[in-house]
């Protein structure tokens, strides 16, 4: 059936089975008080191959559908404006830090106690530490409590956990096996690059974006105002992809940088449908990708090491208050 569609135009049979995992899932687990993500990843898991097997190859799903988190994070920048995001720098610096080094230390010891070597016992724990931003930020988003003191407190450290990315992979690269061979030049062009980039999106965005859309507007071209958004959204992205960063991060400060513009919410109205649709997919995505038959196998790590980690971010949200 796919294949006769596909000889008469575009193989709709895709695009269709994905619109009805998303249409009848979300709603009947908003309907039962949980979750929309959680409905999309049971979706996901559904129809991928671990399920009805109508999909085989989500990763190509993900890749596409990572433009969503990229526009979501852009999104949420537009809302956090310089003066807001400067008065959470104590919170970021602090309670981010906090979070990330309390967090690391602990489930770096306890992948020691399971028997790994220091420096694999770290990159586990770090993994562990570093929360997907995409799912935290739906939740809260879907919650109402973007803009709540315990909301500021989550993002101050995913913020945190993004910048600590690009430390991160330098100390992993100075530790990693062959570390010596490479050459120490090497890696600190690596990490001067990325900050470069920050530095250039940020120059870029401060001074250029907006005589940019001004002009846009004086033609008065809606669909050319689309497509500078998205221009600009995915712009950041590569930008920050390119000096090693996270996708995500570049849009975010995109967003932030223009936030205090007057087309803000012509933007936000701009992208908010690319950004629903792909957020969806890349959930679905994921959903696809879990491997029930690894997860009943190693069932006993993976309850300890859920256990270990909720336990050790408990311990560090309470070492944040008590400080």
């Amino acid at each position: 059936m796919a294949g006769e569609a596909a000889q008469h135009g575009v193989d709709l049979v895709p695009v269709v089975v994905l619109l009805a995992a998303a249409v009848v899932s979300v709603p009947l687990f908003r309907r039962v008080g949980l979750d929309s993500v959680l409905g999309y990843l049971a979706a996901g898991l559904a129809i991928g191959p671990f399920g009805l097997g109508l999909f085989s190859d989500p990763a190509a799903i993900i890749n596409v559908a990572e433009l969503g988190v990229v526009m979501f994070l852009f999104i949420i920048g537009l809302e956090m404006q310089p003066s807001r995001l400067w008065s959470l720098r104590g919170e970021i610096l602090g309670l981010g830090a906090l979070q990330v080094g309390c967090c690391g230390l602990l489930l770096t010891g306890v992948g020691m106690l399971l028997g790994y070597s220091a420096p694999v016992a770290f990159v586990f724990g770090m993994g562990f530490v570093l929360t997907s931003t995409a799912i935290v930020f739906q939740l809260l988003n879907e919650r109402g409590e973007l803009s709540t003191p315990k909301g500021q407190r989550i993002v101050s450290i995913l913020l945190l956990e993004d910048l600590a990315i690009v430390p991160l992979l330098a100390f992993v690269a100075f530790i990693a096996p062959g570390a010596a061979d490479t050459g120490t030049q090497s890696r600190w062009l690596s990490v001067a690059i990325a900050l470069g980039s920050v530095a250039g999106l940020v120059l870029v965005g401060r001074f250029l974006l907006n005589p940019l859309f001004r002009v846009l507007a004086r033609a008065g071209a809606r669909e050319v105002m689309t497509a500078a958004a998205l221009l600009v959204v995915l712009g950041s992205a590569l930008a920050m992809q390119l000096g090693g960063l996270s996708m995500a991060m570049g849009a975010f400060l995109a967003g932030v940088l223009l936030s205090e513009s007057s087309f803000r919410h012509q933007l936000e109205a701009d992208i908010e449908p690319f950004r629903g649709i792909l957020l969806g997919l890349f959930f679905l995505g994921v959903g696809m990708s879990l491997d029930l038959d690894v997860i009943a196998r190693n069932v006993g790590l993976v309850a300890v090491a859920v256990r270990r980690s909720w336990w050790s971010r408990g311990s560090a949200s309470t070492l944040s208050r008590a400080c």
